[in-house]
């Protein structure tokens, strides 16, 4: 009884990756969300909170019980090509991603200490390389928790400005559903940007580095005794994860709206903007709050961008790959992480400024997660996969949905501007 309670006590990979689910591009999102709708699409983060949990603890499951990640998974029980497309989509949007947060979080920077912006991003890119190859595993674990702690910024931004809270609580309750095409398409950033395709990669190999490193824990296919407990840990540790991510981003969009929207701004390109915008309207405390909020989401976050690509391409490749190795034992694992982090630092001296497509960003995010959710559901019920720990029927039924809904959306989007004039 006490082995189980301590596992079920032990947090990490869900908690980690709730937090980074709040990365510089979902509150570049949710900040146009609120100050282009308002309260209007405040109902997508309860809405979609259970189908996350959900599809989250099915990838962290998977990894438990295989012990290997979401991409060795691919490559053992799908054909090579369906496992190297989904490898090669996540991929791209990932250094897309990383790269969107890398300019967010320089043109922040710029604001608070006045510097070129590209100086901050090459920067940022250095610091991020170097933290990934020479910084030992529990160190770069504590970090990232202490590190999550920088979201709660958002929440006080919301008790620094004036809510009117019934108008939040209405719209929650009967939101003001529409059919156009532009909110569909909000509708679809901010389910994207929620249910991003890299969470599953990231916190199903988390699962596997923690295991191996903290506890040398063996597959839940070689141990199924150990289950019980393990899925409790796991559904716990998500629970809390998502929960922090859920309400961080409740709030961001409480706060652009109760400013931005109410003030007349509808349109945020970038989260730099919105922090600029919240200067004019919520004071320098909100900014600042704010602003470091940005900075402190985006260094929880490229960790997570950078190393769930390389996880990805290296269990495709069948490399050697985690943390617990040293660069010397794990090239391929390495390489792959700088080469992300370089093309996204590459991408903000290009013409073609990520920043502005922050947005986009999410709904390229919704697209791909379609396929990417329906694969993942795909290996939750093989046996080959899970073995006798299969998945339970409501878990298996809110997998499903989530990707059912992430489906619709898409076709909605499609739908809505095929008839729009």
């Amino acid at each position: 009884m006490r082995n189980e309670r301590r596992a079920v006590l032990r947090l990490g990979p869900g908690l980690i990756t709730g937090a980074c689910n709040d990365d510089p591009s979902s509150v570049g999102t949710y900040s146009q969300v609120g100050a282009q709708f308002g309260f209007g699409l405040a109902w997508t983060l309860p809405f979609s909170f259970p189908l996350l949990v959900a599809i989250q603890e099915i990838s962290a499951r998977i990894a438990r019980v295989s012990g290997c990640g979401i991409a060795g998974n691919l490559r053992r029980h799908t054909p090579r090509w369906v496992a190297a497309a989904l490898v090669l989509l996540l991929s791209m949007a990932n250094v897309f991603n990383l790269a969107a947060n890398l300019g967010a979080m320089s043109a922040v920077l710029r604001l608070l200490l006045a510097a070129p912006a590209l100086l901050y991003v090459a920067l940022l890119g250095t610091a991020a390389v170097l933290f990934e190859m020479f910084t030992h595993y529990a160190r770069y674990v504590q970090l990232l928790r202490w590190l999550s702690l920088s979201l709660l910024s958002y929440v006080a931004c919301a008790f620094v400005v004036h809510v009117p809270w019934h108008q939040v609580v209405r719209a929650l309750l009967w939101p003001p559903l529409s059919a156009s095409s532009p909110y569909v398409l909000a509708v679809l950033a901010a389910l994207g940007t929620t249910l991003s395709p890299y969470l599953l990669f990231w916190q199903a190999q988390q699962e596997v580095e923690d295991g191996r490193y903290q506890r040398g824990a063996a597959a839940l296919l070689d141990s199924v005794e150990e289950a019980p407990p393990e899925f409790a840990r796991i559904r716990l540790d998500t629970l809390i994860g998502m929960g922090l991510s859920g309400v961080v981003a409740l709030f961001i969009v409480i706060t652009t709206a109760s400013t931005l929207h109410a003030h007349g701004v509808h349109t945020i390109q970038t989260a730099a903007e919105a922090a600029e915008a919240l200067r004019a309207f919520g004071g320098r405390f909100t900014f600042i709050l704010f602003a470091l909020g940005i900075i402190g989401a985006g260094l929880l976050t490229m960790p997570a961008l950078s190393t769930s690509t390389a996880y990805a391409v290296g269990e495709l490749m069948s490399w050697r790959v985690g943390r617990r190795y040293p660069p010397s034992q794990a090239r391929g694992f390495y390489a792959t992480t700088a080469l992300a982090i370089a093309l996204a630092v590459a991408l903000n001296f290009t013409p073609f400024n990520p920043m502005r497509a922050l947005y986009w960003s999410a709904v390229l995010n919704g697209v791909i997660a379609v396929p990417v959710l329906a694969a993942v559901m795909y290996l939750a019920t093989r046996a080959s996969v899970m073995g006798p720990l299969q998945l339970p029927p409501g878990l298996r039924t809110l997998g499903w949905a989530a990707t059912a809904v992430m489906a619709t959306s898409v076709a909605s989007l499609a739908i809505a501007w095929l008839v729009s004039p």
